[in-house]
């Protein structure tokens, strides 16, 4: 359980203002310290070519005190963006910023980009044969550019282990998240997600635009979700969840994945994991009894999941993220 350093790579040139939301997502979630939910929070660096510069947009005025050697000396580099004459070949990225960036992922940092940041990785080679995504508009020029990296346009992020990537603007803080959950467990994560008013966990293989949001309630289908979150420990099915909606099972279907982005059944197993993680963080519970409160069944149906989604055990996933304070709370099994 640990948050580390992270390096945040400011590009010495002038962004947009659009690019500013996420430098912003990347800044808001390491660099304000939250020590409330985990102490030490994440140490944030912002990095630049030449250690002292600034990139600047209209109003602002970015001030890099770093230089690129700090990105071998981190845990985790971000490339949040890069200026548009980059990403469409009208200029090339500077040279020393990409040898820096080579040196960082042979180093061990884990590397991280929003947005178009994903072409700064790509140019330095560390997306080769490696699935990676980006805003839905830059995908094609991604993979025109870079055909080596398997380009996958429809998901918010992808977690490649020590790579991960991700679409724009609320992907970018969908995949920040996704990061402090890996570092600081699922809690940490959720409350986090809480004070920025903000979803606390939409999974990386969701599309990247929905119709609606979930919070449309004049359709039936987020009273049903709601419902079905408050009973995850009951053997629901696609059937209970559209009769509960009076609807037909397909447009059900239809309906949750407009809303949503995903299937009823992947909706299901992502909210079942995400309670198994809560109640491994935050109670002594037996594996079994977890498993069944978060409506996985068995104990072997738990870790085969935990296994296959998250790379980890129940047991090692607690032994992970120990419950802060006086201990985990004592809870007791279901009659």
């Amino acid at each position: 359980m640990s948050a580390g350093s992270v390096a945040l790579v400011v590009i010495d040139d002038a962004i947009s203002m659009w690019d500013m939301y996420e430098l912003g997502i990347a800044t808001a979630v390491f660099g304000v310290p939250h020590s409330d939910l985990a102490d030490p929070w994440y140490d944030l660096r912002l990095v630049g070519l030449r250690p002292g510069t600034s990139s600047s947009v209209p109003g602002f005025t970015l001030n890099a005190p770093y230089g690129p050697d700090e990105l071998e000396k981190v845990d985790t580099v971000i490339v949040p963006v890069v200026p548009e004459s980059y990403m469409y070949g009208d200029r090339e990225l500077p040279e020393e910023l990409l040898t820096a960036l080579r040196r960082a992922g042979a180093a061990g940092a884990r590397m991280v980009s929003l947005c178009n940041g994903v072409f700064a990785l790509a140019a330095a080679g560390l997306l080769n044969g490696r699935p990676a995504t980006a805003h839905w508009e830059h995908t094609r020029e991604l993979a025109e550019r870079y055909p080596q990296v398997k380009v996958d346009e429809s998901v918010l992020y992808v977690d490649d282990g020590d790579v991960l990537t991700s679409a724009g603007l609320s992907g970018g803080l969908d995949l920040c998240l996704h990061i402090v959950r890996r570092d600081l467990g699922a809690r940490v994560a959720n409350q986090l997600a809480r004070r920025l008013v903000v979803p606390a966990h939409r999974p990386g293989g969701q599309a990247q635009y929905v119709e609606r949001a979930v919070a449309v309630t004049d359709d039936g289908i987020a009273p049903v979700l709601h419902w079905a979150l408050e009973h995850l420990d009951r053997p629901l099915t696609v059937d209970d969840l559209a009769a509960r909606a009076g609807m037909s099972v397909r447009s059900f279907h239809r309906n949750l994945r407009a809303a949503t982005g995903t299937s009823p059944m992947k909706w299901l197993l992502h909210q079942r994991l995400a309670r198994a993680q809560d109640l491994l963080e935050t109670t002594d519970l037996p594996i079994d009894h977890i498993s069944e409160r978060s409506g996985l069944g068995t104990a072997n149906n738990l870790r085969h999941h935990f296994a296959l989604h998250l790379g980890t055990t129940p047991t090692e996933y607690r032994r992970a993220f120990p419950a802060s304070g006086s201990g985990a709370i004592k809870t007791a099994p279901h009659p």
